[in-house]
C-alpha cells in the first residue's frame, strides 16, 4: 500500500482569528438597519409574544423558508437571535447566531442547566433600547430538531446559552423584563444605541460586553 502524506493546516494566530470573527461579523450585519417587520411589545399585535408557541408537527420546505427569513430579518436588526413570536408566528422555532454563524432550533427543550452569568447585559428587538441584567445558566444541555427535522442534542456555554435561554422563554411567552433585575432596566440614550450600532456592525459586538439584541 502507498504511503499517503497529509498536511494539516496551521491554526491561525489569535490576532489572524479575531480579524477573521470581525471581518465575517462585520460582513453579516453591515446591511441596512430594519427592525420594522419585528413585533413590538405593547402593540396592537403585541399579544402574541405572551403565548405559550405550538409545537411544529412537520418541519416541511415553508418552516425552512422560514428559518431563512427569519435569519435575514434578525441580521437586518443587527439581532443575535429571534424567536417566530417574535415575526408574529406562535410556533416554537427560533434562530441565534452567538459568533458561529446562523443556527436553528425547533421544538427546542432545555434539559439541564447550571452555573450562573449575569453579564453581557440583555435587550430585546421587540422592546427596542431596552436593557437590563439578567441572571442565566452559564452551562445548558439542549436538544431539539435542526432544520431538516433531525434530532440534535447539545451543550451550550456562556454567550451561546444566555442567547438560547433568551429565545427559548420567548417560546413560552416570556420578555426579558419578566426575569430582569427591575432595577437595572434602563433605556440606552441615543449616543450609546449609535455606539452598539457602530460596534456592531464593526464586528465587535457580542464579546466585547455590548447588549445583545434578542
Amino acid at each position: 500500500m502507498p504511503t499517503t502524506t497529509t498536511t494539516e493546516t496551521p491554526l491561525l494566530p489569535d490576532t489572524a482569528n479575531e480579524q477573521a470573527r470581525k471581518a465575517k461579523a462585520s460582513e453579516k450585519y453591515s446591511v441596512p438597519f430594519d427592525d420594522a417587520k419585528i413585533v413590538k411589545y405593547g402593540e396592537a399585535n403585541g399579544a402574541v409574544l405572551r403565548r405559550v408557541a405550538d409545537e411544529i408537527k412537520v418541519v416541511d420546505s415553508g418552516v425552512r423558508t422560514l428559518i431563512r427569513e427569519m435569519g435575514d430579518l434578525m441580521y437586518q436588526a443587527h439581532g443575535v437571535g429571534l424567536a417566530a413570536p417574535q415575526l408574529g408566528k406562535s410556533i416554537r422555532l427560533f434562530v441565534y447566531d452567538a459568533g458561529d454563524g446562523l443556527r436553528a432550533m425547533i421544538n427546542p427543550v432545555i434539559l439541564k442547566q447550571k452555573g450562573e452569568q449575569f453579564e453581557p447585559e440583555e435587550g430585546c428587538l421587540s422592546i427596542p433600547g431596552l436593557r437590563g441584567v439578567v441572571r442565566r445558566a452559564r452551562d445548558i444541555t439542549v436538544k431539539a430538531q435542526d432544520e431538516n427535522g433531525r434530532p440534535v442534542r447539545f451543550r451550550a456555554t456562556d454567550f451561546e446559552a444566555r442567547v438560547i435561554l433568551h429565545e427559548n422563554d420567548h417560546l413560552n411567552g416570556v420578555l426579558f423584563i419578566d426575569v430582569a433585575d427591575p432595577k437595572t432596566l434602563h433605556m440606552l440614550t441615543p449616543e450609546e444605541q449609535k455606539e452598539e450600532q457602530r460596534e456592531i456592525e464593526s464586528g465587535d459586538a457580542p464579546e466585547d460586553g455590548i447588549a445583545p439584541a434578542e
